[in-house]
């Protein structure tokens, strides 16, 4: 699955109704992230789907899926991103489209490509389509192939690229960056420029899902980043007129952690296949919340009234250093699946952040695993992960 993270930029403004003046801690769910399934021919090692995936049998349906859209609209959501697992192994995706326009959402697909069409794609335009995003695993297809475990996939990305253009739909270029691949910046960044992009996401890996488990195999040196940020610097002066780009830093390696999804709950939810809504991508990673379902309750009440929104909304939740710190308004305390999956509690605060106790220790474990000689793959799959073989 292509990294599917709306831009996890400070810049996330607070959108509320006119005279809604209770609530302070959150507004209007803007934008929502809408995961079709799970099933996907690429099977990328840091994908961001969890470990257990959702078989087809369990996805919503299309009638499911066209009053969900209805709803989105209803509750004043903007923006909806069709993902997945890849979108577009969904035969009613063109008609889930068609409801987002004539509902008045703007619609962006994510997706890999890979069994993209100019037929299905120029389909997918005339139902409304606003933008595409494709992700890339390299600049070249003996990397991005092995990358995505998938043959010839490179060689249909640049394809799919091409008539994205072609049909005059916006396109960005999401780069999913790791230690085995950094080096294909550069080319990646041309690569971009020629196929007249908008944008390109340079998003190193998080570490959550499939990720966690491949981290000794795609974390990034200290010197790759430094060169890294050196690099993309440049290119961003350099471009500026040409191509936006965006970019971020493993969290391994921050000293402050970021504004994930603008605030737990504050303007931005995911639904599953199944149904079930999330703060975000990675939230059923964390053991103890449920998740409540769009077949048992409105999108409405799951947004205002659910326990898992409300557990970590605003700042009352915080610990110290977090609750008397002050960029608790800026970073809302950073990712709570992280704080789950590196201290056990997603109470705590983000080891990203230099306050945190074990953020020396994170930085380390970075540092070492960075050099460690292991580079094979576990890939995704449906049965638990295939470990790379020569």
């Amino acid at each position: 699955m292509p990294e599917d993270r709306p831009h996890d930029g400070d810049d996330f403004q607070l959108v509320t109704r006119t005279g809604d003046l209770e609530r302070t801690q959150y507004g209007i769910p803007l934008a929502v992230l809408a995961e079709l399934t799970h099933r996907c021919p690429l099977q990328c090692p840091y994908c961001s789907n969890p470990l257990e995936l959702e078989a087809a049998s369990g996805e919503l349906t299309t009638a499911e899926w066209l009053h969900v859209i209805d709803e989105l609209a209803e509750i004043g959501v903007l923006q909806i991103h069709f993902s997945g697992g890849e979108p577009t192994v969904r035969k009613d995706l063109v008609a889930l489209v068609a409801r987002a326009t004539e509902v008045g959402l703007y619609s962006n697909l994510i997706t890999s490509a890979v069994m993209l069409t100019r037929d299905k794609l120029a389909a997918l335009a005339d139902a409304g389509l606003n933008h595409v995003q494709i992700s890339f695993q390299g600049a070249e297809p003996v990397v991005a192939d092995r990358v995505g475990g998938f043959r010839n996939g490179h060689a249909k990305k640049l394809a799919a690229a091409r008539w994205t253009r072609e049909l005059d739909l916006p396109l960005t270029i999401n780069a999913v960056m790791h230690r085995q691949n950094l080096h294909q910046l550069p080319d990646i960044i041309d690569m971009a420029v020629a196929l007249d992009a908008d944008r390109l996401e340079v998003a190193n890996v998080q570490y959550y899902g499939w990720a966690l488990k491949n981290r000794q195999a795609l974390m990034p040196t200290v010197a790759q980043l430094e060169q890294t940020t050196r690099l993309v610097t440049a290119a961003q002066q350099r471009l500026n007129a040409v191509l936006v780009i965006d970019y971020v830093i493993p969290d391994y390696y921050a000293s402050r952690p970021k504004q994930c999804m603008g605030g737990w709950g504050r303007q931005f939810f995911n639904i599953s296949p199944a149904g079930k809504v999330l703060p975000c991508h990675a939230a059923e990673t964390i053991t103890g919340l449920s998740f409540e379902s769009v077949r048992d309750h409105s999108l409405d009440w799951i947004w205002n009234h659910s326990a898992a929104f409300n557990r970590y909304r605003g700042t009352d939740w915080m610990p110290e250093p977090c609750l008397s710190c002050a960029h608790k308004e800026e970073d809302f305390g950073g990712c709570r699946c992280q704080a789950f999956a590196l201290t056990g509690d997603a109470g705590n605060t983000d080891p990203a952040c230099a306050l945190s106790p074990m953020h020396g220790r994170i930085f380390a474990l970075a540092e070492t695993e960075s050099g460690a000689d292991r580079n094979a793959f576990l890939y995704r799959n449906f049965s638990g992960g295939l470990p790379e073989t020569d």
